[in-house]
């Protein structure tokens, strides 16, 4: 392993506890959440004499696939869990195995549970969805999960019907509406990774090629759980 390499990696780990104890000295209020995207209706209702407003925000469909296990699965499966996406395909030779790569260092950097006993990191779920479902079939699915070190309770590579996939990518997490991105609807091939909250609310992307990007997006993922914890009332580390 180069040095780089192995520097990116320890930033993975160290960055989600970095980022807990400045959320903890500060409190949740007094940072810098990630934004929700894709409001769908405004909603005013009269509290009191006064008028409040309530913005409705954009919560992606459920959707059914079969994973790597033959399993039918589907988003409500993981309901209250943070969600991170990405579109991909086995046979890609370009930018598929650098994303597959980087998805990889974030599941084993959220594996510090095993270690330590101490973060509760099972509240995020890892989802791939192939862009080319009628190819990637189910034993294609593992062998391709196998090759890379997938755990396959926290991470799904999904396969199914490709008009449901393409939907869900298109219009329910918008990659198409992405500033200054052309996105094909004919064959979706990109480098974006998707965060979702629990309430399966987009808060992100992430240019799944660039360190800084994943960087950002392990301390989102940890500002989210926080966020869940308040609500919650859960702690991130034991006794």
């Amino acid at each position: 392993m180069n040095k780089k390499a192995l520097v990116g990696i320890l930033i993975a780990l160290v960055l989600p506890v970095i980022c807990y104890f400045i959320v903890d000295y500060y409190s949740v209020g007094a940072i810098d959440m990630p934004r929700r995207y894709y409001i769908d209706t405004v909603l005013t209702r009269v509290d009191g004499g006064k008028e409040i407003t309530d913005t409705v925000w954009h919560k992606v469909a459920d959707l059914s696939l079969v994973n790597q296990l033959g399993d039918t699965v589907s988003l409500s499966d993981v309901n209250g869990k943070v969600i991170v996406a990405d579109f991909f395909f086995t046979r890609c030779p370009s930018i598929c195995p650098i994303l597959t790569h980087n998805m990889l260092r974030l599941q084993n950097t959220l594996q510090l549970k095993e270690v330590t006993r101490k973060i509760d990191t099972t509240f995020v779920q890892f989802l791939s969805f192939s862009v080319d479902p009628e190819r990637d079939s189910v034993p294609q699915l593992k062998k391709y999960a196998d090759k890379y070190g997938v755990n396959h309770d926290v991470w799904w590579m999904l396969t199914g019907d490709k008009k449901s996939i393409y939907d869900f990518a298109l219009n329910e997490v918008k990659l198409s509406a992405l500033d200054g991105e052309g996105v094909d609807s004919n064959f979706i091939h990109t480098e974006r990774f998707v965060l979702l909250d629990k309430d399966r609310v987009v808060r992100g992307y992430y240019n799944g090629l660039d360190s800084m990007a994943m960087q950002d997006l392990a301390g989102d993922i940890v500002k989210l759980m926080l966020e869940k914890d308040k609500k919650k009332k859960r702690k991130l580390f034991g006794n």
